[in-house]
């Protein structure tokens, strides 16, 4: 059984995430397609490596990730950094000739995306951007459904992130309100997994048309460089600087099959902490998720009998997609981070069977082109076509 020299570059939230799943993926799925390997964590000093080395269990630490990544025992880099820094260092890591996986957004525009979907291709390595929720349990049912042609032609897509965490005008000014850093907002941020969702369970968007909105135009400038998603306020006589990204889009969306649908995110919602939904109708029935209840997908059918008839729940368990290596019991309770484990598994199997793994960095550049698209038909008031 192989082992896979893990280099992951950034140790914040996401850095413990996708620690946990390098150690409880083998747990999990055994005999296990290979092993990933703690190698090196690299964090911006060397003293926040160490920790970062000593906290998530990895072998070595470093602060220049350059080095790292010319290592010739790293096999894998993993990042999880500001968006702004995705696109030099995959870039690099091609080169170095690295299979790369990369937090989402894949970068901050369809160009830097682009040049990043050149060099893997380029460099003949596996790449994977980690939109991990389309590996909930529940969703992989839905597709497999739609597969199947049990809801029939597809007609209609609706899907919502609502979250609150940035409704407080004191949340701090975190390099997530930054166009230089995060190129977007709550577009890039969280409405990129309801575009992956869309894409993944009904297909290629062709047209949009968008309206995008910043509710608190300035916030509070962030002291530390730790990213506290809303957790933390910022002191009421602290200076203030300018927030120049979305807080809150809606598109309605054309797919290239001929279904429509609407797509919408806010961080700015109160009330609402992970609401991550899809309603899907077809012909001959309806699919719903909300990952807040992430065991369960709503279903309805057509044929179903018509003293029965409307939405029903399953609970997904072992006789699901990827329940033999999740919990014994339906509805046990799947987390967050199974998500993470299952997305580890299907990149290193992707690996070891040289296989296509998705969504890959051509994924991330197909859904990079959507959120350009968003972003103009907001700004020029006009239905914008992808093609």
């Amino acid at each position: 059984m192989k082992k896979f020299n893990i280099a992951m570059i950034g140790a914040g939230f996401m850095g413990k995430a996708h620690s946990l799943s390098y150690a409880g993926m083998p747990m999990f799925f055994w005999p296990a397609p290979g092993i990933p390997h703690r190698k090196t964590v690299v964090d911006v000093t060397d003293e926040l490596a160490k920790e970062a080395a000593q906290r998530f269990g990895f072998e070595s630490y470093s602060s220049n990730w350059r080095e790292v990544i010319e290592d010739p025992d790293i096999d894998i880099v993993d990042i999880v950094t500001p968006n702004d820094t995705h696109a030099e260092i995959a870039i690099a890591a091609a080169k170095a000739g690295k299979h790369i996986i990369s937090e989402k957004p894949l970068a901050r525009n369809a160009e830097e995306a682009k040049r990043m979907l050149d060099a893997v291709r380029e460099a003949g390595v596996k790449h994977m951007v980690a939109f991990n929720y389309r590996r909930t349990p529940a969703v992989a049912l839905a597709r497999k459904y739609i597969e199947e042609g049990k809801i029939g032609k597809i007609l209609n897509f609706r899907g919502t992130y609502l979250q609150d965490w940035s409704a407080d005008p004191q949340s701090p000014l975190s390099w997530r309100f930054q166009k230089k850093v995060a190129g977007s907002g709550a577009l890039g941020d969280i409405g990129t997994h309801v575009i992956d969702f869309a894409r993944y369970l009904v297909g290629e968007i062709t047209d949009v048309m968008a309206v995008t909105k910043t509710w608190v135009p300035e916030r509070p400038i962030q002291t530390s460089g730790v990213d506290k998603l809303g957790t933390v306020k910022g002191e009421a006589e602290a200076p203030k600087g300018q927030v120049d990204v979305d807080d809150e889009f809606t598109t309605l969306v054309k797919f290239e099959n001929g279904a429509i649908g609407s797509i919408e995110a806010t961080r700015n919602a109160w009330g609402r902490n992970n609401f991550l939904t899809f309603e899907i109708h077809g012909e001959k029935g309806s699919l719903y998720f909300n990952y807040e209840r992430r065991d369960e997908l709503q279903v309805c059918f057509a044929d179903d009998p018509s003293d029965s008839k409307g939405f029903r729940t399953i609970y997904t368990g072992p006789e699901h997609p990827y329940g033999q290596g999740l919990w014994p019991i339906p509805a046990l309770g799947i987390g967050y981070g199974e998500t993470k484990i299952i997305e580890t598994y299907d990149f290193i199997k992707s690996i070891v069977e040289d296989t296509e793994v998705s969504p890959n960095f051509y994924d991330g550049y197909q859904i990079a082109v959507i959120c350009d698209a968003i972003l103009e038909s907001a700004e020029k008031g006009i239905w914008v076509n992808l093609k």
